[in-house]
């Protein structure tokens, strides 16, 4: 008789056969997940399928099993736990060659690459994220993204300088709870430190302005980091921007992380395919969120005021009480 286990974790005894079937199906043990699915006959384990913050992940049916509608059991069962979980609409991310099993299952595409496809359980959910977003009429409309883990003085200053050369500015904070700060923090202290300037509209970058706990990479060979970054480009350029009629983006350069300069360079060679152009200002020296972080953790206050406007200091000093 088959069963469908739900659990928070791998019990011991299906710890082997779940890696194999991952492996089998090309797939790998990423974490994230909330809840695993296991579905399993006489002992033996025929597929699995996890459930981490709004994704579906790790879906895998055993080869000897498939055709069986073993996958639909399986997403159906995850998709009810993430109602449960006040999530209506979950997310999932599979090879281009899934889609369309998943497509058969009541999910939509949102974005896709020759590695990587984004679909949703609501057929215009990125309609209905940009919807009520502020739209003006005349002029350029650019577009800055930040993590602000805190809003300093640099982000301040890539701000203003996109907001001279555009009538319009959009300022994307990531949405996602991986910083220091809550982003509903983080949202609000860019908004009261750009409230001066009359042409930028602060917004959440919700689901779309996509984070690494987000877009998961547990399907990817060869190289995920790139893959990610094609998808949200991808994403940005085809999708967000011409709807909101963006047409430049800025970015501030980034010498210490690798991965972020990467990012950059992935920017200006494709959202130029989509008519955005992508322009990258030096940043202010000696200034940068880890450095705010590093003063905070260490009780260093005083060196702080030269670092983060006076709206994003009034809050560190209030929260380090």
């Amino acid at each position: 008789m088959r069963e469908l286990l739900l659990c928070k974790a791998v019990p011991p005894q299906w710890g082997t056969a779940y890696a194999t079937l991952l492996a089998e199906g090309g797939l790998r043990d990423e974490g994230h997940a909330d809840i695993t699915a296991l579905l399993t006959e006489g002992g033996i384990l025929l597929g699995c399928g996890s459930l981490g913050g709004k994704v579906i992940r790790q879906v895998a049916v055993s080869p000897n099993a498939e055709g069986q509608d073993l996958c639909a059991r399986i997403v159906s069962a995850l998709v009810q736990e993430s109602v449960k979980r006040g999530v209506l609409y979950p997310f999932l991310f599979t090879k281009p060659q899934n889609a369309r099993l998943f497509r058969s299952l009541g999910f939509y595409p949102v974005a896709e690459t020759a590695d990587m496809v984004m679909l949703c359980r609501q057929r215009d959910a990125l309609a209905r994220f940009l919807s009520p977003l502020p739209r003006r009429q005349e002029g350029i409309t650019g577009c800055v993204v930040c993590h602000a883990n805190p809003f300093t003085r640099g982000h301040r200053h890539l701000v203003e300088y996109a907001a001279a050369r555009c009538p319009h500015l959009y300022v994307f904070v990531l949405s996602e709870e991986t910083g220091d700060f809550p982003a509903a923090d983080r949202l609000e202290l860019v908004r009261r430190g750009t409230e001066d300037l009359p042409n930028v509209d602060v917004v959440p970058g919700g689901d779309y302005i996509i984070s690494r706990a987000t877009f998961p990479a547990y399907f990817l060979q060869g190289d995920p980091e790139q893959a990610r970054c094609d998808l949200e480009l991808t994403l940005f350029g085809k999708r967000i921007a011409p709807a909101l009629g963006i047409t430049r983006r800025f970015v501030g350069q980034e010498p210490y992380s690798p991965v972020t300069a990467r990012y950059n360079c992935r920017m200006q060679a494709l959202l130029p395919l989509w008519g955005i152009s992508v322009t990258e200002i030096p940043r202010l020296e000696g200034i940068s969120a880890s450095r705010v972080r590093q003063l905070l953790r260490q009780g260093r206050l005083a060196e702080l005021q030269p670092l983060v406007p006076e709206t994003t200091y009034a809050y560190l000093s209030l929260i380090h009480i």
